[in-house]
């Protein structure tokens, strides 16, 4: 190798020693959701399904932040199947294009007309598939304009640096960089000006890599919901086309 490549290369070389010693750096970020009450002591065996999210403060880290969450491979999909939607949470990154095929033997119309992305999918038939372009960040809660049991929730991020609870309410969020981010928090039980109110700053090291105990107050919101016009769902009848086989 001559003088001059090894001069070429040497940048190069450097930046890649860089990067790979900062992802050596990279910490997986626990925490415990906690799912209560008015009144009650917490239930943390509820507290699946909470979606915690980390947001850089810019200027914090020396790692440029994805936008594609790394652990959401393949393709992104809510399947319409016995009259649901699998699975029930999905969490894409903003720009993300979702599918929503079609796999019971009647039609579907779905539909998202509050927060978040607001879309209409119309009348499809089974076998079919339509797609969204989540082109927004935010908070679509989905729903089917012919099946009031059907709904789904997609939560659509600028970051890849997320983690959703489970069973007993442990959450991780894996590989994040050194730095200081601004944590959010999501649970469908729970109404957003509560949720708003526990968003705030922590630091991510190797020393900090716990978010500790975030408490979710739970509501007893609406179980119902209007169709997409705003009306009552109709009494289904045999004979409508919508529970019909193509």
């Amino acid at each position: 190798m001559t003088g001059s490549s090894a001069r070429l290369l040497s940048p190069f070389c450097a930046l890649l020693l860089c990067t790979v010693v900062m992802r050596a750096q990279e910490v997986n970020v626990s925490g415990r959701i906690e799912l209560q009450s008015a009144g009650t002591k917490p239930k943390a065996m509820r507290a699946s399904g909470a979606v915690v999210w980390l947001e850089q403060v810019p200027g914090t880290t020396d790692i440029p932040i994805p936008t594609a969450p790394a652990n959401t491979p393949g393709p992104l999909r809510l399947t319409q199947r016995n009259k649901s939607f699998e699975p029930h949470l999905l969490v894409v990154p903003v720009g993300a294009a979702v599918e929503f095929p079609n796999r019971d033997p009647f039609f579907h119309n779905v539909f998202s007309l509050f927060e978040g992305k607001r879309f209409d999918l119309g009348l499809y038939e089974a076998g079919t598939t339509r797609s969204v372009h989540f082109d927004r960040v935010g908070i679509s809660y989905i729903f089917c304009n012919i099946h009031p049991e059907m709904s789904a929730v997609v939560v659509a991020l600028n970051t890849p640096y997320y983690g959703i609870s489970d069973q007993r309410g442990d959450i991780v969020i894996p590989g994040v960089p050194p730095g200081r981010y601004v944590l959010h928090v999501w649970h469908q039980s729970s109404l957003p000006e509560s949720l708003n109110l526990l968003s705030r700053q922590v630091t991510v090291s190797q020393a900090e890599n716990s978010i500790g105990v975030v408490r979710l107050t739970a509501t007893d919101l609406p179980s119902t919901h209007k169709n997409k016009y705003g009306r009552d769902y109709d009494r289904p009848t045999p004979a409508s086309p919508a529970y019909a086989r193509p």
